[in-house]
């Protein structure tokens, strides 16, 4: 039995919006607003993808699915989680070096 094999692709990794040089002041939210907007999706994309590998493994388990579709979905659960750690470990790492700076 032969798995098609579709492109790969990214839900996590969309665009910012940026303001134009002639922006309002509401711009500087605006550009926050989008960085927590990427935050969300990329922890929505974790939860997503956990609850993805559950099913495929429950579906493994009673039958109804695939070993691979279940391994592929557990490998793109992990990798997603581990995207996440490093994000936020960069922001710690950013957050710590901006307390250190002298005023």
């Amino acid at each position: 039995m032969a798995l098609p094999i579709g492109p790969i692709t990214s839900s996590i990794a969309t665009p910012i919006a940026r303001p134009t040089p002639a922006a309002t002041p509401n711009a500087a939210s605006a550009v926050s607003g989008s960085f927590g907007d990427s935050l969300a999706k990329l922890v929505n994309s974790v939860e997503t993808s956990d609850q993805a590998a559950n099913n495929a493994v429950q579906g493994m388990l009673d039958g109804t699915g695939d070993v691979h579709d279940a391994m592929i979905a557990l490998q793109r659960a992990e990798l997603t989680l581990q995207l996440t750690v490093q994000v936020r470990n960069k922001l710690v790492q950013a957050y710590q070096d901006i307390m250190r700076m002298p005023v």
